[in-house]
């Protein structure tokens, strides 16, 4: 099974990709987690800490291996096929929440440097863990709607694309979803964070259904999330309105890859 996880920035994709993560991880399956977006804050959702998340070096500032992978005897002339399938086990990283990591980064502008080889790496290795791995693999998009562009959600089973109940956000996630239609995208779904009542959900509700977009969960407000967001410590599943409800996303899903 292959998520992607995308919304406007600050809705809470990336606790949603890590909770995710860590539900599958914790059932049994072999999880491989992806952070696509700037800002790594994947690795330290899965617990690794600020010390161990900065050692980490994204693929796509990778020289070595950029180079490794693409260049040729010819100056300015770079490969476009090459083999991807070793790098997840060379460059994963084993997080105490359960699942590997592997950070993408984020392709600089054309025309900055190493942007083609880069961009090409990134690609090829994103494709390959959609469409070839067995793995359930999340991949935490950058915020926006910009990676759409650059097709690194192709082939995924779902996009679940988050949103709060502001309705700027209800609307980037809107665009998000229209964009998707036109994807290779299977399913694209409303996953409604931090719903702190009924007015909220009925917002997020009536989004959806305006605007023709399945809701798959409404996760709500955690006080506990909000908290851990500040400590840093980690939350008791037992103890979690908002962690239940991610476990019960994640049921929804697994019922959905079956049937």
């Amino acid at each position: 099974m292959k998520i992607a996880i995308s919304g406007k920035g600050g809705v809470g994709k990336t606790f949603i990709a890590g909770s995710l993560a860590s539900y599958f991880a914790r059932h049994g399956h072999s999880v491989l987690a992806i952070d696509t977006d700037p800002s790594p804050n994947l690795a330290m959702t899965l617990g690794l800490t600020p010390e161990e998340t900065s050692r980490i070096v994204p693929i796509a500032e990778n020289e070595q291996l950029i180079k490794l992978k693409t260049s040729t005897e010819f100056s300015g002339v770079f490969r476009l096929t090459f083999s991807v399938d070793d790098i997840i086990e060379k460059y994963s990283v084993r997080t105490p929440a359960g699942p590997a990591l592997m950070v993408m980064g984020t392709v600089r502008a054309m025309g900055a440097g190493c942007t083609c080889p880069a961009n090409s790496l990134v690609k090829a290795l994103l494709r390959h863990l959609v469409v070839e791995r067995n793995e359930v693999v999340i991949l935490d998009m950058e915020a926006g709607i910009e990676h759409l562009g650059r097709g690194t959600a192709e082939h995924v089973d779902v996009l679940l694309v988050i949103a709060d109940a502001n309705r700027k956000s209800l609307e980037i996630a809107g665009t998000i979803c229209r964009l998707a239609r036109n994807s290779a995208i299977k399913k694209v779904c409303i996953i409604g964070n931090r719903i702190a009542d009924a007015r909220q959900e009925a917002a997020v509700w009536t989004f959806a259904e305006k605007n023709g977009i399945e809701v798959l969960a409404l996760i709500p407000f955690d006080k506990l999330v909000a908290d851990a967001g500040m400590t840093g410590e980690p939350i008791g599943y037992d103890n979690s309105a908002a962690l239940q409800a991610i476990g019960n996303l994640a049921k929804t899903m697994v019922s959905m890859n079956h049937g």
